[in-house]
């Protein structure tokens, strides 16, 4: 069998079985739950590296900028790599990237050295942050394949494993496991499961000979991916994914931290509420999916806008941690849609799906960016509760211009397909 990443240049793409359709949908879904497991492991033990390096509150946000870092060089290499390489040896690449930047990051919480730890991040944010856009492209290609909504399927995984990985970073704090020993065996399951996974991945059969000769002959041509950059919409749906990328990033970087500092929690808890928002977030894009399909994305992210912003500003007011507990599960639905709803918009043009991802990727990735460095400034005056309150205007902003996301006509013969269910995706 031929090497299924290397990207197709002489003609189409053979037309796929269901059941290599399914399968190629499958090995996402690892995918997605993978970058999921290592994010949260890194988050859950963001406590305890604090502790070890004797990090300030300003100091743990420039920690995070490195992650930040990171990922803004690698969302402005990512079309490029793409164009190169292909999404499936992309992912490949990149996720083994990942798995060695965490593990540094774990190597320098336990030298108690700042510089380590950030520059583990870093690599972590270079290698996350392609393989993010790389999932995304390749996750549009297999959703239209399917002839169904299945992108916040996809991140439902992606939070599943987020999931999995609060679980056994708070389960490790309890224990006492180091950060590095901890953080080495999530690196070796990323690596292990990625390269049985993109075996089953399959080039996007949308793209026609034509397309894909084109394709080749630009691969060389950055000019040409830079022209999205002009596009209104392309903009207006990185300002919905920078709203809701913020919603979301800004629980990864600082929940467990502000629940812990501001609510007066202990470590191990503040890693539980942070399992909380995410288990309200995997619920909100498993159960996405069918609001979607019936209301349509505009309506949804208004209203997924709504409950973000009223479940943070519960959760910075609460009296108490239990109350404010409570607001973080509207927080988390809330977040749930946006991200993977502007990344299925962005990739409505299966010709253009590599650069527009990137795009939009890299407007909501300016959160990571901004973010970490913003909030813990204001966090060292305010305190980390009235600093979130910064959140609450991007994510007003995301549901201002929601009507950027919506769904472009669809073919008659992909709208029959999925009146008739033939393509109806397993959950």
């Amino acid at each position: 069998m031929s090497d299924p990443s290397a990207p197709a240049v002489a003609g189409a793409a053979p037309a796929l079985t269901r059941q290599q359709v399914v399968a190629w949908r499958n090995a996402l879904f690892v995918i997605f739950a993978l970058c999921g497991v290592a994010l949260a492991s890194w988050v859950a033990r963001t406590p305890a590296i604090r502790d070890a390096v004797g990090a300030s509150t300003w100091q743990m946000g420039l920690i995070v900028f490195g992650l930040a870092g990171g990922s803004m060089v690698g969302l402005v290499l990512s079309s490029h790599i793409l164009a190169r390489f292909g999404p499936i040896a992309t992912i490949r690449a990149t996720m083994i990237v990942s798995a060695v930047g965490i593990v540094i990051a774990g190597i320098g919480g336990s030298l108690a050295s700042i510089p380590v730890v950030t520059a583990g991040l870093v690599v972590f944010g270079l290698g996350t942050s392609t393989c993010d856009v790389s999932m995304n492209v390749d996750g549009a290609a297999n959703e239209r394949a399917l002839g169904r909504t299945v992108m916040p399927i996809y991140h439902a995984m992606f939070s599943a494993g987020t999931i999995v990985g609060a679980a056994g970073g708070a389960l490790a704090e309890h224990l006492g496991v180091p950060v590095v020993a901890h953080l080495s065996v999530v690196a070796g399951l990323m690596i292990g499961a990625v390269l049985v996974a993109v075996r089953f991945l399959q080039p996007d059969p949308a793209l026609s000979a034509a397309q894909e000769t084109d394709q080749a002959q630009e691969k060389g041509d950055w000019r040409s991916r830079l022209t999205v950059w002009r596009d209104r919409r392309t903009l207006l749906i990185g300002l919905i994914v920078l709203g809701m990328a913020f919603a979301e990033g800004s629980a990864n970087d600082w929940l467990a931290l502000a629940m812990v500092d501001g609510h007066g929690v202990d470590n191990a808890t503040g890693a539980l509420v942070f399992g909380i928002f995410v288990t309200a977030m995997t619920i909100g894009r498993v159960g996405g999916v069918l609001v979607l399909d019936r209301f349509g994305r505009v309506p949804v992210l208004r209203v997924s806008a709504v409950l973000a912003g009223v479940g943070l500003a519960t959760m910075i007011f609460a009296p108490n941690p239990w109350l404010a507990a409570a607001g973080v599960v509207s927080w988390g639905l809330g977040s749930a849609l946006g991200f993977p709803v502007g990344m299925s918009a962005a990739a409505d043009d299966p010709k253009t799906a590599a650069a527009r991802v990137s795009a939009v990727a890299t407007i909501g990735y300016l959160a990571f960016l901004v973010g970490p460095p913003l909030v813990g400034f204001v966090g060292q005056q305010v305190g980390l509760l009235n600093a979130l309150l910064i959140v609450l205007a991007l994510i007003a902003v995301a549901g201002i211009v929601s009507p950027a996301a919506r769904e472009p006509r669809r073919p008659a013969a992909v709208l029959a397909r999925s009146e008739k269910g033939a393509d109806r995706p397993a959950t």
